[in-house]
């Protein structure tokens, strides 16, 4: 006989977990009870929300579901920020909630919260065990569903009853890989498009990738000279430095690279969705109008067809489809159409000089350069982001950490998990002053599990991408985007981390070998110029142009 935590617990060692976050509440004690001589590790968090992204950073960089652990109510809403980045990153994560005990439902209890319908639209799958004999079946369900088709999170509501009640149930094994089958006459399809094409890009993007799917990318882009984009945030899907590689297809992005993409008579999507950000906001490509040819590999066929009109769709994952392609070779007459690319991509790499003492694109341009090529690089969301974006090159798979569904704060909960699971490797957060306050309280959990991420802060005083579309549509009235800061240096040491503060581009360099030196959780904090605002334009050069029209 068991208790319902220690079936569960039990699960999860039989699905190979080996480490959960978590924000302890008395709803699921029993699961907490049973994690305390289980050997999985439970990281401690301080917010569901940073919990919830830390699981899925875990997720991602594993290719396994992150497990997550929250209580009801307020616990549970707090985490749907990371259970929203899952869905749209398509990132394979396992909620469990604690719930009120059964005979209290619909009495509108404390912190009682319907699951099903608070994360129904936004989860693969959310629903309630109410008995404890059929534990084993959910978590086998639930495992399966976030890593099946596109992957994406589940939600399990626990009943803190059901939960401490005891039975003897019999576990299941884990989830196995399934054999898959790509057929010649699919291969032979896609290769037949390919040579028939004048102006051919591959997108690569979204789940299921793997370093040997990148070398395979490679291998397929060589053989047949194809100029390979990727899609936001997807930018170590293939070496930035590879020949064939020609940008990323994201906010800010080369609008030249934006052209090609208008002017290809052949799109190979490569397991992204080719959504509004790839598309700016579907101008680029307008899926009510005729465009180029698609071919469209995607794991879930109901992403298939769902927006744009696919002349060949075939449902398998990206990786499995590349393990055939790697193996083909061709020619077409688009030597010169790839060339150019290229040369544009690198032409987009020179810096912009920005405004200031500190140039954040010097910064970025000096961590390309230094950093080992195994370093891992997160970020959340802001215009410094688009810094990273533009002028760091990320040269191997499992390198970037960032979340597709532009989710701020997300950056230094990611790096915490990337710290965590790669003790060994270099791992550094891009953050703004307003994205690192959402959720730098983290902080302490990095120092008490040993994580060690190096955190930069981009400290312009604003939320920036919201003063600058301010600017744009309501010129000359700022609202509510000015930003009352701490010093970030002296916080990280409060925590008990190394904290230092460049006010000097010159100072960097030896700033950041201080921070790595410390072993342990670092802050730099970079004093930006007020007037620094994205890779191209300057604040003040907005104001003037919002001016002109």
């Amino acid at each position: 006989m068991r208790h319902g935590g220690k079936i569960l617990v039990d699960q999860l060692a039989a699905q190979g977990i080996t480490r959960v976050f978590s924000v302890p509440g008395e709803s699921f004690l029993a699961a907490l009870d049973a994690l305390h001589d289980s050997g999985i590790e439970n990281i401690v968090c301080r917010q569901e929300g940073g919990a919830a992204m830390m699981a899925e950073a875990h997720g991602k960089m594993t290719g396994k579901p992150g497990v997550l652990f929250v209580t009801r109510g307020p616990g549970a809403t707090n985490a749907s920020a990371g259970i929203h980045i899952a869905k749209q990153d398509s990132t394979p994560m396992v909620v469990f909630v604690g719930q009120i005990a059964r005979e209290h439902r619909d009495r509108e209890a404390f912190q009682e919260v319907d699951y099903r319908a608070v994360f129904g639209t936004l989860a693969k799958w959310a629903t309630e065990v109410d008995q404890i004999e059929r534990l084993p079946e959910y978590i086998s369900h639930a495992f399966h569903l976030a890593t099946s088709g596109r992957p994406g999170p589940v939600v399990l509501a626990l009943p803190e009853d059901m939960l401490s009640a005891t039975a003897d149930v019999t576990d299941l094994p884990a989830v196995n890989g399934q054999p898959f089958a790509i057929s010649t006459e699919q291969v032979q399809a896609v290769t037949d498009a390919l040579t028939a094409a004048k102006r051919p890009l591959v997108i690569a993007g979204g789940p299921n990738w793997s370093a040997q799917a990148a070398a395979d990318l490679e291998t397929f882009a060589e053989s047949w000279n194809l100029p390979v984009a990727v899609s936001f945030r997807r930018q170590d899907r293939m070496s930035n430095d590879h020949p064939n590689f020609v940008g990323d297809l994201g906010v800010g992005m080369n609008p030249k690279l934006g052209r090609m993409l208008t002017q290809a008579d052949v799109l190979l999507v490569l397991g992204a969705r080719l959504g509004d950000t790839t598309t700016n906001g579907y101008e680029l490509l307008d899926p009510t109008k005729p465009g180029p040819r698609i071919l469209h590999i995607h794991p879930d066929p109901s992403e298939l067809g769902r927006v744009f009109h696919p002349t060949l769709a075939i449902p398998v994952r990206a990786d499995q489809m590349l393990t055939r392609l790697a193996q083909t070779k061709g020619k077409g007459d688009w030597a010169e159409w790839a060339n150019t690319a290229r040369t544009d991509y690198e032409a987009w790499q020179k810096p912009v000089e920005t405004p200031g003492a500190v140039k954040l694109e010097q910064v970025v341009a000096w961590l390309a350069e230094s950093l080992p090529h195994d370093s891992i690089l997160t970020n959340g969301a802001g215009n410094y982001a688009a810094f990273l974006h533009r002028y760091y090159r990320f040269r191997s798979y499992g390198t970037q950490l960032a979340p597709t569904s532009g989710s701020m704060g997300y950056g230094f909960p990611a790096s915490i998990a990337a710290s965590l699971q790669n003790p060994d490797k270099t791992v550094v957060c891009m953050a703004g002053d307003g994205c690192f306050q959402m959720t730098c309280n983290e902080a302490s959990t990095a120092i008490q599990h040993g994580a060690k991420p190096i955190v930069i802060v981009a400290n312009n005083g604003r939320y920036g991408t919201i003063r600058m579309h301010q600017e744009r549509h309501y010129p000359g009235r700022p609202s509510g985007t000015d930003l009352a800061n701490p010093d970030f240096a002296a916080l990280a040491r409060a925590y008990g981390g190394h904290g230092e503060t460049v006010s000097d581009q010159a100072d960097f360099p030896a700033a950041f070998a201080r921070a790595q030196a410390a072993n342990t959780l670092a802050v730099i904090e970079l004093k930006l110029d007020p007037d620094m605002l994205t890779t191209g334009q300057s604040l003040s050069q907005v104001q003037k142009a919002s001016a002109k029209t």
